[in-house]
């Protein structure tokens, strides 16, 4: 092996997405027989369950069994069918999308109108908008503008690595540190009986500072990748449908593409509407993308033939991604068939009362975003740990403002790199990308990430936040 090779850092040394999966499986079927199972008393308050705090204790153990441990991967598909769905039916709207050469049209003539020399601004501008729409959108909500990223970033001379970074990573950012963050913020204020998104000018700034680091990352890595092409990590991905197919000069929007990009921005405004009126979910986000779908089928004359050709074609695409979603959700299933996540949750709290006080708050951030990878949900982990971390920062002299902060900044940043998330597998699959890349590229971004946050949680706990 040469000297080049042993001096590459570990994330650059990932197996494929599918492998290390697997490999998480593997370990996480062998800790059910290693770690001791067990689970905390719950209770239902305003309609969800939450932790009893001190009421841990341990349970027979349930270790998971070979025939067990593959019995969870179709068990994962049963549980993320929403997801995999919604993967499948974005595929479908942008296949038929992308037949009509709309969304190309359009992503061509912008970037010709602003100027291609003006391409590090556009990466900074649109980095801010997607970080925006995870601030106060939310996140799968945002699901169908991913591909418009990959189009532009093909458009500006990026690759998909790229297209991801502006989009999926910033709106997991925006998202995860949002001060408006219903799942997160929302949920432990509840809890901890805080006025409701109290304390927003510190996870305002911390949520600015964030985007803004993940502007300058997307530049940085856009410019490596234009001076040099054989550093890209999105090279040999498919951009088969996605990349310009003609000279910028020669992009206009007729009359079709204004029809077509029209239906999708009612669409969007449609299900904005209904997310925030009558709390429309996953399945609702997929039946508008159907009807989209349709109605670009009927304004762009497409005969039956034609349309189902697209459409299975736009399955076949998105297959890959749906596959994955599913995949990583079994790792879910059997932490729960082996009892343990209350176990690791515990354990991990019993281990910060010793540490000093800004290391305690530090130290809930990191336990916050290992427990993330077994409770991926921000508001089903909020009622789970919450409960207990409060309490114990209570008696450490933690403020629960600065504990809330501490459990965003865990679960937030954490959403980067976890393979458990299905809304991070279901979005880096419209771009194309597979997981193991992403981590190649997101990885240093995110210890970046977490040593700003750190600073953050530091000056909380100085100022005794609250």
């Amino acid at each position: 092996m040469s000297p080049k090779t042993n001096n590459t850092p570990w994330y650059l040394r990932l197996p494929h997405s599918v492998a290390m999966l697997f490999g998480i499986i593997l370990l996480v079927t062998l800790f059910t027989y290693i770690f001791p199972a067990g689970t905390y008393e719950r209770i239902m308050v305003a309609g969800k369950s939450r932790v009893v705090p001190g009421s841990y204790q341990t349970i027979a153990n349930t270790p998971v069994g070979f025939l067990d441990m593959f019995r969870a991967i179709p068990l994962g598909f049963k549980e993320a069918v929403e997801i995999i769905f919604i993967v499948i039916a974005g595929g479908i709207m942008f296949s038929v999308m992308e037949k009509t050469h709309a969304v190309e049209n359009a992503v061509g003539s912008l970037v010709n109108k602003l100027g291609v020399e003006k391409k590090y601004l556009i990466i900074v501008l649109v980095t801010f908008t997607y970080g925006l729409l995870g601030v106060a959108v939310g996140y799968e909500n945002n699901i169908a503008l991913v591909p418009v990223a990959a189009v532009l970033s093909l458009a500006l001379g990026g690759d998909l690595i790229l297209a991801a970074g502006i989009s999926v990573g910033a709106m997991t950012v925006g998202f995860g540190l949002s001060p408006i963050n219903a799942y997160t913020v929302g949920t432990g204020h509840k809890i901890a009986e805080l006025p409701m998104f109290s304390g927003a000018i510190l996870r305002t700034l911390l949520c600015m500072a964030g985007l803004s680091v993940m502007a300058w990352y997307n530049v940085r890595y856009f410019k490596r990748i234009t001076k040099n092409p054989e550093k890209s990590l999105g090279k040999g991905l498919n951009i088969d449908g996605i990349s310009l197919s003609k000279p910028l000069d020669q992009y206009r929007m007729d009359a079709k593409s204004i029809t077509v990009v029209s239906i999708f921005l009612i669409g969007l405004l449609v299900i904005i509407y209904g997310v925030f009126n009558y709390k429309w979910y996953i399945n609702e986000l997929s039946a508008v993308f159907l009807m989209i779908t349709l109605a670009v089928g009927l304004v762009s004359q497409m005969n039956a033939t034609d349309f189902s050709k697209t459409i299975l074609a736009g399955v076949a695409l998105a297959a890959p991604g749906a596959f994955m979603v599913g995949y990583a959700t079994s790792i879910k299933v059997l932490l729960g068939m082996g009892n343990i996540s209350d176990t690791i949750s515990y354990t991990l709290s019993e281990l910060l009362q010793d540490l000093p006080l800004h290391a305690s708050v530090v130290g809930m951030a990191v336990a916050q975003g290992i427990i993330n990878f077994f409770i991926p949900s921000g508001s089903g982990q909020a009622l789970a740990t919450l409960p207990v971390m409060i309490p114990m920062g209570d008696v450490l002299g933690i403020s629960r403002q600065t504990t809330i902060l501490a459990f965003q900044i865990g679960d937030g940043l954490s959403n980067l790199l976890n393979p458990t998330l299905g809304g991070l597998i279901a979005m880096l699959s419209m771009c194309r990308v597979p997981l193991d890349r992403w981590f190649r590229f997101i990885f240093p971004l995110t210890l970046m990430l977490f040593a700003l946050a750190t600073v953050a949680l530091i000056i909380a706990v100085s100022i005794n936040y609250s």
